[in-house]
């Protein structure tokens, strides 16, 4: 039985895409003393929460209050894993962004650090920008990073703020590249382009790509790190179980830049469907910040020990799309 089993553990953003998969994950360990906050809102993302075992839920906004008046309101924790945040990448409102995604963090650390509790957080690989200054999660030269969008800069803020506190010493922030998978249902326009495409094929028989605007990359052979949920959740819960003590920054994704014509030959061979591809103008104001590779150096995570195989692209998008999206189902359904 895994060590978190016997644990008291907090999952912020617990009933998101990544969230509820590392609730499942858990689930799998054992573990169900599992406090859930999440912001569950108007959409159809608690659905997410049906078919997993918690201890409680509790709404972020009342959780970061209570325990703003009483550290102590909901016990002692072993291990925070907070994935909470605004991860829009087109969120125009910045003091939100602010307020969210960095002041909440710095809380929420601080809270983690002061009651000896492991705290695993979501930093992302938006903060990385277009990619010219590297994806290198081995250098400490983060000031050098620059986000394409304000998304990114939240999350770099408070990388940054833990660098400086010395807080990056004792925590892990985890990068997550290009993530697929089940439970991703309600994200609407930040879903998956297997998501997506499932629904388009499905619809249409035929599935819509951006061109490409430079000259170096052929329409279709943009490329993407492309890394499935259950993969994304053993290697955070990693930090928890097999490396208890790492610390710093760390870039979570397959290791392998996938085009998105490889990716589309999966979805399509998935659904048993002839390919059908249809390049379409990419929109005037994501030209700038558009990332046309992406491909994560994993070699820091498989340093801590992380041994697991990554599941192949073609694997990962067959369980996706056979054994939940054609069935309709859930993770732990």
């Amino acid at each position: 039985m895994s060590s978190l089993a016997s644990g008291r553990i907090l999952v912020t953003g617990g009933a998101g895409f990544i969230g509820s998969a590392l609730v499942w994950a858990l689930n799998q360990r054992g573990a169900s003393d599992i406090v859930v906050t999440d912001l569950l809102g108007s959409d159809e993302k608690w659905k997410n929460l049906v078919a997993l075992k918690f201890a409680d839920y509790v709404e972020a906004g009342d959780f970061r209050a209570r325990l703003a008046a009483d550290p102590k309101a909901f016990g002692k924790f072993t291990h925070v894993f907070h994935l909470g945040a605004n991860s829009a990448t087109t969120e125009k409102n910045a003091a939100h962004l602010i307020d969210n995604n960095f002041n909440y963090t710095k809380e929420l650390a601080a809270w983690a650090l002061a009651q000896d509790a492991r705290f695993v957080y979501a930093s992302s690989a938006a903060t990385y920008g277009d990619g010219a200054r590297g994806m290198d999660d081995k250098s400490d030269d983060l000031a050098a990073l620059r986000p394409l969008n304000m998304y990114g800069y939240s999350k770099h803020l408070f990388d940054l703020y833990a660098q400086r506190a010395g807080w990056l010493k004792h925590i892990v922030g985890v990068k997550y590249f290009n993530v697929f998978g089940p439970n991703e249902d309600h994200k609407g326009d930040m879903r998956s382009l297997v998501n997506k495409a499932f629904e388009q094929i499905n619809t249409t028989g035929r599935l819509k790509l951006f061109k490409s605007h430079r000259p170096d990359f052929k329409d279709g052979e943009q490329k993407r790190d492309f890394l499935y949920v259950k993969d994304t959740v053993e290697m955070t819960l990693h930090f928890a179980e097999s490396a208890p003590t790492a610390g710093g920054l760390y870039n979570l994704g397959s290791g392998e830049a996938n085009t998105w014509l490889a990716l589309a030959g999966a979805i399509f061979s998935a659904m048993g469907k002839p390919q059908n591809i249809e390049f379409i103008e990419m929109p005037a104001e994501l030209r700038g910040k558009y990332q046309y590779f992406t491909q994560a150096d994993t070699a820091k995570l498989r340093a801590s020990g992380y041994a697991r195989a990554m599941t192949s692209l073609a694997a990962a998008v067959r369980d996706y799309v056979q054994n939940y999206m054609m069935l309709g189902k859930k993770l732990g359904e």
